[in-house]
C-alpha cells in the first residue's frame, strides 16, 4: 500500500517590516516595556516586536495591515509632538478597522480634519461616530449626542466649546447638568448651595482641567466667560454668543428640556448629551431627553448623532460592561414582547 498523502502545511504570512527614522519617536510609538506593541496584539491577534528602528509584524495580512495604518497614525501624531496614550493606541486601531475592514476609506481622514487644539492637549477623535459627532458640533445650531458612557460625548463637546472659545467663535460656554442622581436631592446633602451642586458638575470640570492650564480655567470661570452651572440655572436667560452643553440630559423633565432648548440666541451653539436607557428620575416621570427626541424628529437645523457599545472609547472593560448590560435589556425587551403576543 502507498503511503497517504500528507496534509499540506500552510506557509505563514512573511512579516510586515515597518522602518521609523526617528529613535525617540520609535520609544514613544512601541510605549514603555513595549506596552503599546501588546495593545495591538490583544486587539488584533498578531504578533510585534521592535528591533532596532523597525517594528516587525508577524500574523493574518488583514490585521498586519491594520497594525500598519494605525502604527502609521500615531506616528504622524509624535512627530507633530502630540502624546500618544493606551487610548490614543486603541482609537488609532478602531479608525484603521475602519479603513481595512468596513472600507470606509476616510476614516482616518476625517479624524485628523477634525483634530481638535485646546492650550494643553490636541484631542482627536477616535471612531468613526466621533468624527461624525465634532463635524455636527462645529457646523450645527443643536446636536443631541446619544449613547453609554465611555463614547466621549462630554469630553468632546467640552474640547469644542474650548476650541470655539479661545478662537474667539463664541464668546462664553456655558455648562449645565440637571441636579439629578440616583433619586438624591440637594436639599438632603451638605453644605452651601456651590458645595451641593459641584458633585454634579465634576466631571465637566474635569474635562475643563484636561484642556485649559489651571489658572486660566479659575479666570474665566471667575469673568464668567466659563459658567458651570445646574440646570435651574437658566430659566429665564438668553444664551447669545455661547457655546451650551446640557449634560446627563435624560435626567431632565420635559419642562425643563424646553426651556433649555429655547434659551438658544444669536450665534450660539447648543449640543445635549444623554444616555436614555440610564434615566435616574422618580418612577413614572418622563424624561425630557426621550420626549424631546420624538417632538423634535425632522425638524430642521438639528442633527442626532446615536453612539453605541461599539463606540466605548473607555478600558476594554467598560464595553464588556455595557455590551453585557445592552443584552440583559434586550432579552428583557423580548420577554415583554413575547408576553405580550
Amino acid at each position: 500500500m502507498g503511503e497517504a498523502p500528507r496534509a499540506a502545511v500552510a506557509t505563514p504570512p512573511a512579516p510586515t517590516i515597518m522602518t521609523f527614522a526617528n529613535n525617540q519617536l520609535l520609544a514613544a510609538l512601541v510605549g514603555v516595556n513595549d506596552r503599546h506593541l501588546a495593545r495591538f496584539e490583544q486587539r488584533l491577534g498578531i504578533e510585534l516586536s521592535a528591533r532596532g528602528n523597525s517594528v516587525v509584524l508577524q500574523g493574518a495580512e488583514a490585521e498586519c495591515a491594520v497594525a500598519k495604518l494605525a502604527l502609521d497614525d500615531l506616528y504622524a501624531r509624535l512627530e507633530k509632538g502630540q502624546a500618544v496614550g493606551d487610548g490614543d493606541v486603541d482609537g488609532a486601531i478602531r479608525l484603521a478597522e475602519a479603513v481595512v475592514h468596513r472600507k470606509e476609506s476616510d476614516a482616518l481622514g476625517a479624524a485628523q480634519r477634525h483634530e481638535i487644539r485646546t492650550k494643553k492637549r490636541t484631542i482627536m477623535p477616535r471612531n468613526a461616530n466621533q468624527s461624525r459627532y465634532v463635524e455636527a458640533l462645529r457646523g450645527q445650531t443643536l446636536v443631541f449626542g446619544l449613547g453609554p458612557a465611555g463614547t466621549g460625548k462630554t469630553y468632546l463637546t467640552v474640547a469644542v466649546a474650548v476650541q470655539m472659545l479661545i478662537t474667539g467663535q463664541v464668546d462664553r460656554i456655558v455648562l449645565s447638568r440637571p441636579a439629578v442622581e440616583a433619586g438624591e436631592r440637594l436639599g438632603f446633602l451638605p453644605g452651601d448651595l456651590r458645595e451641593k451642586v459641584d458633585p454634579y458638575l465634576r466631571p465637566i470640570y474635569d474635562a475643563l482641567f484636561d484642556m485649559l492650564p489651571a489658572d486660566e480655567v479659575h479666570k474665566r470661570l471667575e469673568n464668567g466667560e466659563i459658567e458651570v452651572a445646574p440646570l435651574a440655572f437658566m430659566r429665564g436667560r438668553t444664551l447669545a454668543n455661547s457655546f451650551v452643553l446640557l449634560d446627563e440630559a435624560q435626567n431632565t423633565t420635559p419642562m425643563q428640556m424646553k426651556m433649555l432648548l429655547t434659551r438658544i440666541g444669536e450665534n450660539s451653539r447648543m449640543a445635549v448629551t444623554g444616555d436614555p436607557s440610564q434615566v435616574d428620575l422618580p418612577p413614572g416621570t418622563r424624561s425630557g431627553l426621550v420626549d424631546a427626541l420624538e417632538v423634535l424628529a425632522g425638524v430642521e437645523g438639528i442633527v442626532t448623532i446615536r453612539f453605541s457599545h461599539d463606540d466605548v472609547v473607555r478600558h476594554a472593560m467598560v464595553t464588556r460592561i455595557v455590551r453585557a448590560y445592552d443584552a440583559r435589556d434586550d432579552r428583557k425587551a423580548a420577554g415583554k414582547t413575547g408576553d405580550a403576543s
